[in-house]
């Protein structure tokens, strides 16, 4: 506040000059100089006060987040995000993993906490290593803050395709298989990083850039792992967009989530496919299982599981014979169809939401799923809620992603 009030004495000072003395501009220009200066002192604070350093995990509260459990935020009165990153999922077989930045306003001279990795922000060049963290970095219109990414072979987005056509983006290589030399002509400030996904990060720090993790893909709640578009917020300087764009996806999702909770009759849904001799489906508490239930429905996997489970035909069988839906998400060349489903395994002839005709299916081939829907839990819910409750939804609604397989 003493910053505040100077400011106003010298305002007011000089209106008074201005008035009783236009002969006298070289002192006005002077004392305006002055004020400045002290406005620009004010600066390092994003509150307009200069202080001590003293934390005040209320001087920014739309950074906090409310449903990840992977990151947290305290904000100083200079403005400076402390920000603790970890591992969301608690179970004793995954690597701890916990990270500490200090995220300082270029220009400002604040003290880092001991423990703190200091990062000046808004960064400018980073590079982003899966689609769920360029999911982020899309939806806050903050593709030129990305040099660097592993690959564009499946990716739709034209923009980022356009990067790197005209090399604005370099592709490093991919996960386990990283390039130096290409990180390095990449040139960032940060690289965004996954520590649990395959690896190969020893490559990447050998060149002593700072790496950042991006744990969204562990959040077990949908709008967890949404939020973690706060967490790049923060990084690019775009906190406020990331608040609105969250709040948004928060009162669509559960204001959808409020409608299905009101059915009276909820159907059973499975996942997954056969591959290689076993089924592939997501666990009881993944998040996929999370928002089949916001959709009015019950997961046929009741189990503690949060990643994806390998199940043998019978086992897979005896637990999903009699559902209602069976949802399907793959990457199918062309026109996936019944008949695919059959030739691919022909006992799924003997699911009942196969002999029904209720397959719910996404193919990533032509839809962007993992590019846009980490962004999109609301998008996902509406499609699943058209599906199981087509009362609650308009009649003419349109589905972003699944849709009944014809």
């Amino acid at each position: 506040m003493k910053v505040f009030h100077t400011f106003l004495l010298y305002s007011s000072h000089l209106i008074v000059t201005l008035q009783k003395n236009k002969r006298k501009r070289m002192k006005t220009a002077f004392l305006i100089g002055i004020a400045l200066c002290v406005v620009v002192l004010a600066g390092c604070s994003g509150h307009g006060r200069i202080s001590n350093g003293q934390e005040n995990s209320d001087t920014t509260g739309i950074c906090v987040p409310r449903y990840a459990k992977g990151f947290s935020v305290r904000t100083t009165a200079e403005g400076v995000h402390l920000v603790d990153v970890a591992d969301p999922q608690t179970d004793e077989d995954r690597m701890p993993v916990s990270y500490r930045f200090a995220l300082v306003p270029h220009g400002c001279q604040a003290q880092v906490p001991e423990g703190y990795t200091r990062v000046e922000v808004p960064i400018e060049r980073c590079i982003v290593m899966t689609m769920l963290q360029m999911s982020n970095f899309t939806a806050l219109d903050a593709h030129d803050v990305i040099s660097g990414v592993t690959g564009v072979k499946n990716l739709f987005d034209s923009d980022i395709k356009g990067r790197v056509k005209r090399g604005d983006i370099v592709k490093i290589g991919m996960e386990g298989n990283f390039d130096t030399e290409l990180i390095l002509a990449a040139n960032p400030e940060v690289i965004f990083i996954s520590p649990f996904k395959r690896g190969g990060y020893d490559v990447v720090k050998e060149t002593g850039i700072t790496l950042v993790p991006h744990l969204g893909y562990k959040e077990l709640d949908p709008l967890g792992q949404a939020e973690w578009v706060k967490y790049v917020g923060m990084f690019v300087g775009k906190e406020q967009e990331a608040d609105s764009l969250f709040r948004g996806i928060e009162a669509r999702y559960l204001a959808l989530k409020e409608k299905a909770a009101g059915v009276t009759e909820r159907p059973t849904v499975f996942s997954g496919e056969m591959h290689g001799g076993n089924w592939y489906a997501v666990g009881g508490k993944n998040y996929l299982a999370q928002i089949f239930r916001d959709a009015g429905a019950d997961y046929v996997i009741d189990d503690d599981n949060t990643g994806g489970v390998n199940i043998d035909y019978e086992q897979m069988y005896a637990t999903a014979a009699e559902a209602d839906y069976w949802r399907i998400l793959n990457s199918f060349e062309g026109d996936f169809t019944y008949d695919a489903l059959l030739s691919s395994e022909p006992r799924n002839a003997l699911f009942r939401a196969f002999k029904e005709r209720h397959v719910i299916y996404c193919n990533m081939k032509q839809t962007p799923y993992y590019e846009i829907s980490p962004v999109k839990p609301d998008a996902v819910l509406a499609d699943f809620v058209a599906i199981f409750h087509p009362e609650l939804m308009p009649a003419d609604y349109e589905p972003t992603f699944y849709h009944l397989l014809k």
